[in-house]
């Protein structure tokens, strides 16, 4: 059928090729499907960061998100939070692994009752989730690695800050340690458990630096989010100068320490990416559902999942930091 107008010819049939398509895509989402982020540590920036990539493609899509999870590092409560999550039977649940032990009985479960679970930023791999979306963390670690030799003409004593067992942060020590292997002047004299709390780095800086002579500390690496800016405040109360900070991740405060001198580099990721892919990847598995969802697909060469999406690491230094900087106040302003 068609309606003849001065100056024009409107065809029906071809409004409906170009709309149908555009209704059917409105129709395929629903506020009623609901897809689960559980954070390892809700209260810092980086997982707000996660959170503001989760929140943006359930706009996109239509569907409501939430996020649960301790508000301090506490992988027993994470655990229990997920337990509780799953058992309101989202459409998908996306997780951050604080530990994996605790938390791949809980994944498995989740998959047996037919609940997509992906993994990210930090990893379970031996559990059953679908797969990774995050950081090379072992890359993350040997790019952090070859700074330090680099500043430090490879001889120097280092320590770390770390939170024990978080499978990422393990892999990024191990980066780490793949680098030191090649530059035998460097020795790892500490690896720090800051449990989660950056008053411990702050404290356990002040001792380090209180060391003189050969057992003096010229580097200090943070593995996760919170402590380099600990362990710069540390520094700055005590003068001290001629050492080495390398951070993780670009918070605002660590990319402003990085712009005065203070902190030396740190490692970018891309929180905000994990969270936005992870969001459309369930709502893919949601729609279209794979069968069966808990097969072991890591042989499998026709497997509907990659083992692994990496979104990606960067050294930021004064070279570049500005850039970084801009690029999140204007991210900020949108």
């Amino acid at each position: 059928m068609t309606i003849n107008m001065p100056g024009k010819r409107t065809t029906f049939a071809l409004l409906a090729v170009v709309l149908l398509p555009l209704l059917a895509g409105c129709t395929r989402h629903s506020k009623n499907e609901r897809y689960i982020l559980v954070a390892s540590n809700t209260s810092i920036p980086y997982w707000q960061t996660v959170r503001e990539g989760f929140a943006t493609a359930a706009r996109q899509y239509g569907v409501t998100v939430d996020v649960r999870g301790p508000s301090n590092f506490d992988p027993q409560m994470e655990a229990d939070d997920f337990h509780s999550v799953a058992a309101s039977r989202p459409a998908g649940i996306l997780v951050s692994v604080a530990d994996a032990t605790l938390m791949t009985p809980q994944i498995d479960a989740a998959i047996a009752a037919g609940i997509p679970v992906i993994t990210v930023d930090s990893d379970a791999p031996s559990s059953k989730r679908l797969y990774f979306i995050g950081t090379n963390n072992l890359e993350a670690g040997r790019l952090g690695g070859a700074r330090v030799a680099a500043q430090l003409n490879s001889k120097g004593n280092v320590v770390f800050f770390t939170i024990s067992g978080q499978p990422n942060l393990e892999e990024r020590l191990k980066g780490y340690q793949d680098i030191f292997a090649s530059h035998p002047g460097i020795k790892i004299v500490d690896v720090f458990d800051t449990k989660g709390d950056s008053g411990a780095a702050m404290d356990k800086t002040a001792e380090y630096l209180a060391r003189t002579g050969p057992n003096k500390i010229d580097a200090f690496v943070s593995l996760q989010s919170t402590a380099a800016k600990d362990v710069a405040d540390a520094f700055k109360r005590a003068n001290a100068t001629g050492r080495l900070i390398v951070g993780m991740d670009v918070t605002p405060a660590t990319l402003q320490l990085v712009k005065d001198g203070t902190i030396d580099s740190t490692i970018s990721q891309k929180p905000y990416t994990m969270g936005l892919l992870g969001l459309k990847a369930l709502d893919e598995i949601h729609h279209y559902p794979v069968q069966p969802l808990g097969k072991d697909y890591s042989l499998d060469s026709y497997s509907p999942f990659p083992a692994f999406v990496d979104t990606g690491v960067a050294l930021v230094d004064q070279t570049n930091v500005g850039a970084v900087i801009k690029g999140q106040q204007g991210a900020g302003s949108q």
